[in-house]
């Protein structure tokens, strides 16, 4: 299935890292289901920009991420490190001995009772090359009452999700042997033994045990692509992943010269004040981690539901049509994901992608190589309302709520974005209106869906460099994506102008957006502040893990130096 795909090598970072990461990949493999009727055209997105096949021992074909995840002791909860589509060859021939056996059986870590009912899925392509999984009981149909709306039923659900403490309760798709890196010297449960400081995270990949682990799996995945476009990083930032993101991008940039290399810096949820060493090692581990990322990186794009990087705690974003526990990162990870799944979109399509390499280059001009993003989920839509008329009824708004804990976006200035809007069926696009009726606004006389969200764009931010794509591929929210929507939505996550169906939400559109822009010079700067105030003697074992004064020195003017490139601007926001 190659079929000449541009292909994309994904690491994930950290713990919240594979919270967003299993929501990712559980997308993805929903969208691979696909008609098997032949004079179905394919699909927008092409999978196997993401995903490589292969054969397993037995000569059967699979389907898995192109990933290599790094996590810490404890974290895989029932998951085994080496997958379950690959028969371990020492076995096979333990087996194959004729002599006595003994096994010895580990026990295995109980399964979340809440995710029991979800059958992982089967992780190889049918003789008619449809990838299939086995069915979810409750996946889809009727929603039940616990699911319908915002009652009591949804609360109840929300308590069986916040008993999700690990990424791998919940991942459906099956990985294959190489992407799991387990790192033993650090836990993931406790107080003793962590990974809390940028300079434990550095320290990790100078062990030849676990850098030469990571170019071993870096190599067989690079050497099997026909045309490799690049990497994308998810990576942890408010704990000591972000200095294993720091030496794995460097390790990319040095090793994978001219591959694009698009990192995400990831962030659970607003924070609540009370733990002062958790809240000054995320300051400090966020700031070392933009800095270093940003020099290594083609584009680096932090991701949080908070309203700040820094210190104060901010609410988290609010969603009209959703309804989420910003304390959960079961939650925040699935929005976030919701929103990668979009922004990324142009160097995953089928046709006419736009490769990593040239949508870093179109958003980092002048040195701003740390942009934002922001989402609308879902796209407020009515069935049967055009897109000019959904756009007009926005208004002058920014329609996206920001998520790189940026703060309020009303009056920023843009500088550069990469739009996309998706999940609008073709007859939603242009206007409907009968001929010789007042046109209500421009976007009315488009001919074209593309040519809509292009001129609403430019009507925005008239002297913005701007790129934007419409597509009918919605984002896929089946379980175990968890249930956050209002009742007001339909199957297809259309706002509904009736009573509600009590139909699941098993789709939604979408508007996603990164820019580059003039929030970030506040932002950068005010991170710059904090830095500054603090008393560093009172925080000595942040550098004994490895940082020293000079380092955190460097830090600081790096920040200043990346705030002031996003003074100024032609283009006015909201």
């Amino acid at each position: 299935m190659a079929g000449g795909a541009r292909e994309v090598l994904t690491l994930q970072l950290g713990h919240f890292a594979g919270f967003v990461g299993a929501h990712w990949w559980n997308q993805q493999d929903a969208a691979l289901y696909r008609p098997t009727d032949a004079k179905e055209p394919p699909g927008e997105l092409c999978p196997d920009v993401l995903y490589r096949t292969g054969r397993t021992l037995h000569g059967q074909e699979t389907y898995t991420p192109r990933l290599i995840l790094m996590d810490l002791k404890g974290s895989l909860s029932s998951l085994k490190q080496e997958g379950g589509l690959y028969r371990d060859k020492h076995l096979d021939a333990a087996i194959a001995w004729q002599g006595k056996l003994t096994t010895h059986k580990e026990e295995l870590y109980p399964k979340n009772p809440y995710l029991q009912d979800f059958l992982s899925a089967e992780g190889v392509l049918n003789s008619d090359g449809i990838w299939k999984v086995k069915s979810i009981p409750n996946g889809k149909g009727e929603a039940s009452p616990d699911t319908a709306g915002w009652g009591t039923g949804q609360s109840r659900n929300m308590e069986k999700e916040g008993s999700i403490r690990v990424w791998s309760d919940f991942l459906r798709v099956h990985l294959h042997p190489r992407s799991i890196c387990m790192i033993q010297k650090y836990n993931h449960d406790g107080e003793a033994g962590r990974l809390e400081a940028f300079g434990q995270g550095e320290s990790i990949l100078k062990e030849p045990r676990y850098l030469e682990e990571l170019e071993d799996r870096l190599h067989f995945y690079v050497e099997e692509c026909d045309y490799l476009q690049g990497f994308q990083i998810l990576c942890d930032l408010h704990n000591g992943f972000s200095g294993v993101g720091a030496k794995a991008t460097e390790l990319l940039k040095d090793e994978y010269s001219g591959r694009g290399i698009i990192t995400w810096g990831l962030l659970p949820g607003p924070y609540s004040l009370g733990e002062p060493q958790k809240d000054i090692y995320r300051l400090l581990n966020t700031a070392f981690g933009l800095v270093h990322l940003s020099a290594h990186s083609s584009l680096v794009c932090p991701l949080s539901l908070g309203g700040s990087l820094g210190l104060r705690p901010e609410p988290p974003v609010h969603f009209p049509h959703l309804r989420y526990d910003a304390t959960l990162p079961f939650h925040c990870s699935a929005i976030l994901a919701t929103a990668l799944d979009t922004v990324t979109v142009p160097y995953r399509l089928r046709s006419s992608p736009v490769p990593m390499v040239h949508l870093a280059d179109m958003l980092n001009f002048s040195g701003k190589k740390v942009v934002t993003a922001g989402a609308t989920i879902p796209f407020p839509l009515v069935p049967n309302q055009s897109l000019p008329d959904t756009l007009v009824q926005l208004g002058g708004v920014t329609p996206w709520t920001p998520l790189s804990a940026c703060g309020d976006p009303s009056g920023i200035r843009c500088f550069a974005q990469s739009v996309v809007l998706r999940g609008l069926d073709k007859a939603c696009h242009t206007s409907q209106l009968t001929p010789g009726t007042p046109l209500p606004s421009p976007l009315h006389a488009c001919t074209t869906g593309e040519e809509v969200l292009a001129q609403y764009l430019q009507q925005q931010q008239p002297s913005v460099r701007s790129s934007s794509h419409l597509l009918r591929t919605p984002c896929k929210v089946v379980p175990p994506y968890p249930y956050l929507f209002s009742s007001s939505l339909s199957q297809q996550g259309l706002l509904l102008d009736g009573p509600p169906t009590g139909a699941a939400v098993e789709s939604i559109p979408v508007l996603g957006a990164l820019c580059s822009s003039s929030s970030l010079n506040k932002t950068l700067g005010d991170l710059a502040k904090e830095l500054t105030k603090l008393n560093l003697r009172r925080w000595a074992s942040f550098l004994d893990a490895g940082v020293e004064q000079d380092d955190l020195e460097e830090v600081l003017q790096e920040l200043c130096s990346l705030a002031q490139c996003y003074q100024g601007g032609d283009s006015l926001m909201g």
